[in-house]
């Protein structure tokens, strides 16, 4: 299975006729394919093509004339040349070349699913998955027909949602890594994309409680955490006197509904995904927050939660439903060093 779509960078020098030989040639006898100039201008500096493939697959190509220095991305089979080439995320590339492509590929969006290329902060973050090679119906869908992990939800609220959030930048450093997490399975795998978008959710819950942080931390036990709000970082206090510091790791996990697993009641589902964490990152991080997001918990499964209020084997932790007209109901287990404050309604 393809990957997220992700730049290829050739060190040959490259031409016209080249590119029509090594590059359209086999393409179009593998797929029948066309060769054009695109939607846009080339990148200053570069000569551009797009290919077109008869299923529906593009590729960009991009090269300097006076250098040996080309960029290739695409979500079709890679033609032998560009095989044993370096690759780099979308924004790596030089900025002309990157902003071309991705021209191209939002243009492409708004034509196939206008719906989704609506949401432009969605549809940029998520573009490296929106247009995977096998990914990019499945990753659609889980955005315009299951609310993007929401139960019970318009996708349209979702889509907002979600875009209102992205809107305010704070990952857009991290888009590669967090946009990847989505995953690019041919079939909406809700086990992925929900804990993907609960990462998302936990970033909106610490970015509306007004810590930095930063994504996918790799530690020297070995194991890698989901945030880590670094040491000296200033977030305001829900009662307005004043800004704390804070050294803290941040693990998430979401549960799937009763419905989804075999725990019974939505109890033991939090109870279950919860506990299987201590097995592991956690033993190793005993400090660090665990956040269980349900968001993926119907109204009746989260209100049998919400009136028990389970513990879990890892202290401290937050249990917490978001939805996506902007709530979020939670209680905690022990007690946090990260004050979620007004980011939610405690329960």
């Amino acid at each position: 299975m393809a990957g997220p779509l992700r730049f290829r960078r050739s060190n040959a020098r490259w031409t016209e006729d080249r590119v029509r030989r090594d590059l359209l040639a086999p393409l179009d006898d593998s797929f029948g394919a066309s060769i054009g100039t695109g939607r846009f201008a080339s990148p200053k500096g570069y000569r551009a093509r797009r290919i077109d493939m008869d299923n529906g697959d593009v590729a960009l190509f991009a090269w300097r004339r006076d250098s040996r220095s080309a960029y290739w991305l695409g979500n079709t089979t890679t033609p032998e040349p560009l095989w044993r080439t370096d690759k780099c995320d979308l924004d790596d590339a030089p900025y002309a070349v990157s902003r071309w492509v991705q021209r191209e590929l939002l243009a492409d969006l708004e034509a196939q699913s206008p719906e989704l290329a609506a949401r432009s902060y969605v549809s940029w973050f998520f573009l490296p998955v929106f247009f995977s090679k096998d990914g990019r119906t499945s990753t659609r869908r889980f955005f315009l027909e299951h609310a993007a992990g929401f139960p019970d939800a318009n996708p349209q609220i979702a889509l907002r949602f979600y875009d209102d959030f992205l809107r305010s930048g704070v990952l857009d450093p991290y888009r590669e890594t967090m946009a990847g997490k989505l995953g690019t399975s041919p079939h909406v795998d809700h086990v992925r994309m929900d804990a993907a978008m609960g990462e998302l959710n936990a970033a909106k819950l610490l970015h509306d409680a007004g810590y930095e942080f930063v994504p996918e931390i790799a530690l020297d036990s070995g194991h890698a955490l989901d945030f880590a709000v670094g040491e000296g970082v200033r977030a305001v206090r829900a009662d307005g006197g004043g800004y704390r510091t804070s050294d803290a790791l941040v693990e998430v996990t979401r549960p799937l509904p009763p419905s989804r697993r075999t725990a019974d009641t939505p109890v033991a589902a939090v109870r279950a995904t919860a506990n299987a964490k201590t097995d592991d990152q956690l033993d190793a991080h005993p400090d660090a927050l665990l956040l269980v997001d349900c968001s993926s918990f119907h109204d009746d499964d989260w209100n049998a939660v919400r009136a028990e209020q389970p513990p879990v084997k890892h202290t401290p932790a937050v249990v917490y439903r978001m939805r996506p007209n902007g709530s979020a109901e939670a209680y905690a287990h022990g007690s946090p060093r990260i004050d979620l404050g007004d980011a939610v309604r405690w329960v």
